[in-house]
């Protein structure tokens, strides 16, 4: 059974709602921040999986929809980023970058030492490593054939998507209880400790609700805020195509992203046009994009097919999920400051480390949402998942292939 793309987006929006009121009701998912997706999509998933183990019954969902929303998602985080945000963030994005491939290399012999340990192939704990972890699925299925074909692993794709699946739902499982556990074992000064005032649009876009005080959302606001999310996402497009032609695969949604960055920090030098996006109206769009994302993500996901695969991976992930959250509150904590951005910074963290780039934003929206805004953590943690992670993966898979291949 296949819901068509307009079901499918009409499902995750009852999904999502359903997600907000269980946040609203049980008391350990609002203490532990956990995104309103993740709890409803999670359900729907092991419901579905629970009714292929009765019957055999297989339900899926045709997914179009979905990265047209992160698109938005990424395209709206630009519009929003202004270059005195984008500069004072320089130097932690430096830092973040050299930390998470230091991460990258203890990810990898993490995964290969407890491959060892079950007797089995380390390049297996490799597939357990950064190709899936960091790199997400999509790493997972590119690197798969290079596995089979020159080492001899035969299910590297099955294990891969295994492990990347898997690692998608610890990872959006880790970011609240992180930061949770930074900001009260440190007593951080949060922006609503400090007595700061709403700044609806960061606020919003980071997770908040755009409830605050500032300009109504209008029609022809929300027509305007569509209208450069839809520039940027052309000119996105354009950028991709130009660097797919140079060789460089840098994915679409980064180029999204500096598309809007450059257009939010030119446009309004060049023409009489104060900004580009009502904060307020791009605040909903952005919150819109990524819950439903992250919805159709989590609910799509077929566990039976991982079943048979299930004991092994579980182990290395399990030693995964411990070396992670240890590395964001021992390391990545103290290098990024120590302070409240340092802690949504770790949250964000959690996500991209076994999970994927829309995770550890819904992980950092959950913080935002309950403790405030974090303006350098959703430049900082986007640029570093979706551009520096890919290529600064892909060297470190291939010295690993080289040194047990």
């Amino acid at each position: 059974m296949q819901f068509e793309s307009f079901a499918t987006f009409n499902i995750a929006i009852v999904v999502l709602a359903i997600g907000r009121w269980l946040n609203r009701k049980v008391g350990f998912l609002r203490e532990f921040n956990i995104p309103e997706p993740v709890t409803s999509g999670l359900l729907v998933c092991l419901l579905l999986a629970l009714i292929h183990a009765i019957n055999g019954t297989e339900i899926g969902f045709n997914l179009q929809t979905r990265d047209f929303l992160l698109l938005y998602f990424f395209a709206a985080i630009g519009l929003n980023a202004d270059i005195k945000t984008l500069l004072s963030g320089g130097w932690p994005l430096l830092i973040l970058v050299g930390t998470t491939v230091a991460y990258m290399v203890l990810q990898n012999l993490t995964g290969i030492g407890m491959a060892a340990l079950l007797g089995l192939n380390p390049l297996v704990g490799l597939l357990g490593g950064s190709v899936s972890l960091l790199g997400g699925h999509g790493t997972a299925i590119a690197w798969a054939p290079r596995f089979a074909e020159s080492h001899g692993i035969s299910n590297a794709l099955e294990i891969g998507i295994a492990c990347a699946t898997f690692g998608l739902v610890l990872a959006s499982l880790m970011g609240g209880p992180i930061a949770r556990i930074l900001i009260r074992r440190h007593r951080l000064k949060t922006p609503q400790a400090r007595g700061a005032g709403p700044d609806t649009a960061s606020a919003s876009l980071e997770g908040g609700t755009p409830d605050g005080p500032g300009e109504p959302v209008t029609y022809f606001s929300l027509l305007g805020t569509l209208f450069w999310l839809n520039v940027s996402l052309g000119l996105g497009e354009l950028l991709h195509e130009a660097l797919r032609a140079a060789g460089s695969n840098l994915p679409l949604f980064v180029c999204c992203l500096f598309a809007a960055i450059f257009l939010t920090n030119t446009v309004p030098r060049l023409l009489p046009i104060r900004c580009l996006a009502a904060p307020r109206s791009l605040a909903i769009v952005s919150e819109i994009s990524l819950g439903i994302f992250l919805t159709m993500s989590l609910m799509s996901l077929q566990l039976w097919t991982i079943a048979s695969l299930a004991g092994p991976i579980l182990a290395i992930l399990a030693a995964q999920f411990v070396v992670s959250f240890l590395f964001a509150l021992f390391v990545v904590f103290k290098v990024m400051g120590r302070d409240y951005e340092a802690a949504v910074i770790c949250a964000g963290f959690g996500g991209i480390s076994l999970g994927a780039t829309p995770t550890a934003m819904a992980n950092m929206s959950a913080v935002a949402q309950t403790y405030g805004p974090a303006h350098r953590a959703f430049i900082i943690v986007p640029l570093v998942s979706g551009f520096f992670v890919d290529i600064s993966n892909a060297v470190v898979i291939q010295r690993f292939l080289n040194w047990f291949g």
